[in-house]
C-alpha cells in the first residue's frame, strides 16, 4: 500500500433553511433544505422535488422520484447536499429537479464547459502544431551554428501514447517518442552537429503554470501537473523504486524520462523483508521543491511512482539534447528555456491577458513538425480519463484564439461570452480553471443541463458525445454501474475531489426515451465508493424507470377467407 501524504482539500459553504407557510392552511409545504450540513436525509421523502407541470403527472415520473428519494434517504447520503436535473433531450422537458438553481462545486464536471467550448470554438477536426526551428546555417558539413529551438504551441500529448483512445491508454515506445521523431527529421535535412543550445520555448502562452484555485498538495501529482505551452509526456515523470540488497541500503531509482533525474530529491531506503512499501512526498524550499521519502521492503518488487514535473519546460529540453546525442549528434551548446513573461492587467481590462507571443524571425527555419491528433481525440482522451492538464491546455488554446493571448483569465472571459449565447443565465457558472480542481468552482446543475443540450443540437454533437465515459464499459465509469440495466446506456463526465461527487452527460432509458442530466453530492465526507454509490444508484433509476410507456400495437386482424360465392 502506497501513501502518499497531503492536506485535504476544504470547501465550506453556509445557506439557511427557509420555510413558507400559507396563512389558514392546515398542510406546510416543506422545501429542500439548502444547509451545505442538513439534517438528516430521512426527510429526503420529504422533498419537493418538481416534475413536469402537466395536469396529471407521469407515473415513471412519479416512480424515478420514489427512487432517487429512497437513494437520498441511505444514511451515507444524509448530511450532503445534492443537486438534481434531469430533462428530455429533445424537447427539453424537465422530469426532475432538485436544488437544480443552487451552486455545486462542479470538479470535473467543469470539463464539460471547457471541451464543448473548444468543440464550439475550434471545431473537432483542429490541430495543434509544434516545430523545431532555427536561424541559424547549416553548412555543408552538417555544422548548425545556431540555437535548435523547440517551439511549442499547447499540443497536449507530446508523448508516446497511442491514439485513438480506445477503451484505455496504450503507450507505444519510449516517453520520448515525439522528439525523437523531430529529431530525426532534423538530422534527414542534415544536421549533424550542434554548435548552439537546445531551447525548450513555451512563450506561446505567458508563463503561468498554476492556475487559481489549485492547492499546494495538488502540485506534486500528475492531476496537478504544470500547465505549460510544452506539454512533455503530460508533464509528469515515473519514479521506479527498487529495493536495494540489504536492510538501510539506499533504494535503487529509475526515472522517465531520463532527463527528470535530479529534478527532485529523496531518501528512500531498504527495509525488513515482509515490511509495506510506504512512501510521503514533501515540498521543500527551491525551485525542485519534491522531496520523497520512505522505505521499501528488501526483495519486493519495484514500486512506481507517478509525478508532476516542477520544471517541464527545463526538463524537455534537457530531454531533446538527450535525444540529439543518442542519435550521434554533438551538441557543444547547453539545454536552456524560452519562458515569456507572465500574464498582466492588459490595455485597462479587468482580466489578466497579455504579453502576447513575439513573431518569428523572417530568418526562421523549420526543421521538422509535429501534428498532433485531432481535437475530436484530444477531448476523448481529456473526458475518457478525466486529464486535468489537457483541459487546461484546452482553455488556453481557446483564448488564443479569441483573444490574442493564451492565459486562463482569457480562456474565462470567451467562456462567458459563450455562456452567455446560449442562453446560460449570467452568474450560473464562476469558473477559475479549465479542469475543475479549483475548489473555487462553482455550477448549477441547470447550467450545465443547458450546455448538453445546446452540445446536442449541433452537427458535431454525435462526436462529441462520443468524448464521455460510458456506464460499466470504459474511462472513469469503466467499474460503475456494471452488470447493471444502466450499463452501456449512460455516457457522462464525472467529477471527484474532497467532498465532491458528481456526473453529467446523456442516457437512454429501457423505454428509449433520451435524457440529458445533471447529479451533484457536495459536502459528502463518505469515502470514494460511497459517495459515487449514491449517484449510481440515482443513475440506474434514470435508466429503469423513465420514460412514457410506448402505445401498445394493434393485434394483426385475421385474414377473411374468400368465399367460393366470391
Amino acid at each position: 500500500m502506497i501513501s502518499l501524504m497531503i492536506s485535504a482539500k476544504r470547501w465550506t459553504a453556509a445557506c439557511a433553511a427557509i420555510f413558507f407557510c400559507v396563512l389558514g392552511c392546515v398542510c406546510v409545504a416543506e422545501a429542500q433544505k439548502t444547509s451545505t450540513a442538513p439534517s438528516g436525509a430521512a426527510t429526503a421523502s420529504k422533498k419537493t422535488a418538481v416534475a413536469s407541470a402537466h395536469p396529471a403527472r407521469r407515473a415513471d415520473v412519479v416512480r424515478f422520484e420514489s427512487r432517487v428519494s429512497a437513494a437520498l434517504d441511505e444514511a451515507k447520503a444524509q448530511k450532503s447536499f445534492w443537486g438534481i436535473l434531469v430533462v428530455d433531450r429533445e424537447t427539453g422537458e424537465t422530469l426532475y429537479e432538485l436544488n437544480a438553481d443552487k451552486f455545486f462545486t462542479p470538479a470535473s464536471n467543469a470539463k464539460i464547459i471547457t471541451s464543448s467550448l473548444a468543440f464550439a470554438t475550434l471545431g473537432p477536426d483542429y490541430h495543434f502544431r509544434t516545430t523545431l526551428e532555427t536561424i541559424g546555417k547549416i553548412d555543408a558539413a552538417g555544422k548548425l551554428t545556431g540555437d535548435l529551438v523547440l517551439i511549442g504551441r499547447g499540443d497536449p500529448n507530446l508523448s508516446n501514447r497511442v491514439f485513438p483512445y480506445a477503451g484505455k491508454v496504450e503507450r507505444d515506445g519510449p516517453v520520448e517518442k515525439v522528439l525523437y521523431e523531430l529529431a530525426d527529421a532534423a538530422i534527414a535535412k542534415g544536421v549533424k552537429e550542434l554548435e548552439g543550445n537546445v531551447v525548450a520555448d513555451d512563450s506561446f502562452y505567458p508563463y503561468d503554470p498554476y492556475p487559481a484555485g489549485w492547492n499546494v498538495g495538488d502540485l506534486f501529482f500528475t492531476y496537478g501537473a504544470p500547465v505549460s505551452a510544452i506539454c512533455f509526456n503530460d508533464n509528469s515523470f515515473v519514479v521506479e523504486v527498487s529495493p536495494g540488497a540489504n536492510v538501510g541500503d539506499p533504494a535503487v531509482i529509475a526515472v522517465q524520462p531520463a532527463a527528470a533525474l535530479g529534478t527532485f530529491t529523496q531518501t528512500i531506503v531498504t527495509s525488513p523483508a515482509g515490511d509495506k512499501p510506504n512512501f510521503s512526498v514533501t515540498r521543500q524550499p527551491g525551485t525542485n521543491f519534491i522531496y520523497l521519502r520512505g522505505v521499501i521492503p528488501q526483495g519486493h518488487a519495484s514500486v512506481k511512482l507517478d509525478l508532476a514535473m516542477s520544471d517541464s519546460t527545463a526538463i524537455t529540453a534537457e530531454a531533446l539534447k538527450q535525444v540529439f546525442e543518442a542519435r550521434g549528434v554533438h551538441v557543444t551548446g547547453i539545454a536552456t528555456v524560452h519562458h515569456a513573461l507572465p500574464p498582466e492587467i492588459y490595455n485597462d481590462q479587468d482580466v489578466v491577458l497579455g504579453p502576447a507571443p513575439t513573431p518569428p524571425s523572417p530568418d526562421t527555419q523549420v526543421l521538422a513538425e509535429h501534428l498532433s491528433p485531432t481535437l475530436l481525440e484530444t477531448a476523448r482522451l481529456t473526458n475518457k480519463v478525466s486529464q486535468n492538464l489537457h483541459a487546461e491546455l484546452l482553455l488556453r488554446a481557446v483564448a488564443y484564439a479569441k483573444k490574442g493571448f493564451g492565459v486562463t483569465d482569457a480562456g474565462i472571459w470567451t467562456e462567458k461570452d459563450f455562456l452567455a449565447s446560449i442562453g446560460v443565465a449570467d452568474g450560473d457558472v464562476t469558473l477559475e480553471d479549465g479542469s475543475g480542481l479549483s475548489g473555487n468552482d462553482l455550477v448549477t446543475p441547470r447550467s450545465l443541463v443547458q450546455v448538453l443540450r445546446y452540445d446536442a443540437q449541433q452537427s458535431w454533437g454525435d462526436s462529441y458525445f462520443s468524448t464521455f465515459p460510458v456506464a460499466g464499459v470504459d474511462g472513469t465509469l469503466e467499474t460503475r454501474m456494471k452488470k447493471t440495466m444502466a450499463e452501456g446506456l449512460i455516457s457522462a463526465k464525472t467529477g471527484s475531489l474532497s467532498h465532491v461527487r458528481s456526473m453529467s452527460g446523456f442516457a437512454t432509458t429501457l423505454r428509449e426515451e433520451r435524457l440529458v442530466f445533471s447529479i451533484f453530492g457536495n459536502n459528502n465526507n463518505q469515502p470514494g465508493h460511497d459517495a459515487q454509490n449514491v449517484i449510481d444508484a440515482i443513475g440506474v433509476a434514470m435508466v429503469e424507470t423513465l420514460g412514457a410507456t410506448p402505445p401498445a400495437k394493434p393485434a394483426p386482424q385475421a385474414k377473411k377467407r374468400k368465399n367460393s360465392a366470391q
